[in-house]
C-alpha cells in the first residue's frame, strides 16, 4: 500500500498550535541532546516560539559553537568566490584563445592562397622570396618523404617476395620435388652447356668451310689428268 504524500501547513487554531509547538520543541531538544552524547557531536540548537521566547540547548559552548559557524560559513563563502573568480577567468582565457586560433586559421588561408600564386601583386621581394624559400623548403620534405615511401614500399615488396619464396620451396619439397632454384640452376647450367655446344660447332663448320675453299681453280684443256697428292 502506497502512502501519499502527507502536506504540511501551518495550525489555524491558537491552543493546539502551542500545545503542538511544545511537544516537537521538547522532541527536538532531546534529539539533540541525545545526537551530541551518542554521536560525541557538537550540536547546538536555538528555537524562537511565535511569541519571540528563546529556547536553546548546546553541547558545548554555545557562543564557541556560534563562532565555528560563522568561521566555516564564512570559509565556504570565500571558497565560492574563489571558484567563481576562477570559472570568469578560465572563460576569459578561453574567449581569447579562440581569438588567437581564429588569426592563425585566417593567416594560414592568407599564406595558402598565395603559395598557389594568388594575389602576388601586392608583395615585395621580400616577401616572394621568403615564399619562394617556404615552396623549396615544402618541395624537399616531399621529396624526401615521397622517397621514404618508396624504399618503404620496396622493401615490404622484398620480404613478400622472400616469403613467397620459401613458401614455394616448402611446396616443392612437400610435394617430392627438387626446389625451384635447383631447376633454375640445372636450366642455367644446360643452356651454358647448349650454347658452348653451338659456339664450338660454329667453329668447326666455319673451319671446314674456309679449309673446303682452298680448292684449285686453274682452267685445263683436254682430258683430266690423274693428279698426284
Amino acid at each position: 500500500m502506497v502512502r501519499g504524500k502527507i502536506e504540511m501547513k501551518r495550525i489555524e487554531n491558537a491552543t493546539s498550535r502551542q500545545v503542538t509547538f511544545s511537544k516537537r520543541r521538547n522532541g527536538l531538544l532531546k534529539k539533540a541532546y541525545e545526537l551530541s552524547v551518542l554521536c560525541d557531536a557538537e550540536v547546538a540548537v536555538i528555537v524562537f516560539s511565535q511569541k519571540g521566547r528563546l529556547y536553546e540547548f548546546s553541547s558545548s559552548d554555545m557562543q564557541k559553537t556560534i563562532k565555528r559557524y560563522h568561521k566555516h560559513a564564512k570559509g565556504a563563502q570565500t571558497n565560492t568566490t574563489e571558484v567563481e573568480q576562477y570559472m570568469q577567468q578560465l572563460k576569459h582565457e578561453s574567449a581569447d584563445m579562440a581569438k588567437k586560433i581564429e588569426i592563425l586559421e585566417a593567416s594560414q588561408r592568407f599564406m595558402t592562397w598565395r603559395l598557389l600564386g594568388h594575389d602576388l601583386d601586392s608583395c615585395s621581394a621580400q616577401e616572394l622570396n621568403q615564399i619562394s624559400s617556404q615552396l623549396e623548403r615544402s618541395i624537399r620534405i616531399v621529396r624526401d618523404r615521397k622517397g621514404q615511401l618508396f624504399m618503404e614500399q620496396i622493401e615490404r615488396l622484398q620480404a613478400k617476395e622472400r616469403i613467397l619464396l620459401e613458401e614455394n620451396t616448402k611446396l616443392h619439397i612437400a610435394c617430392g620435388a627438387r626446389p625451384w632454384q635447383q631447376h633454375i640452376v640445372q636450366e642455367k647450367e644446360v643452356g651454358a652447356a647448349t650454347y658452348n655446344w653451338m659456339n664450338s660447332s660454329q667453329s668447326s663448320s666455319s673451319q671446314t668451310i674456309s679449309n673446303s675453299d682452298q680448292v684449285e681453280t686453274g682452267l685445263f684443256i683436254g682430258p683430266p689428268a690423274m693428279r698426284c697428292e
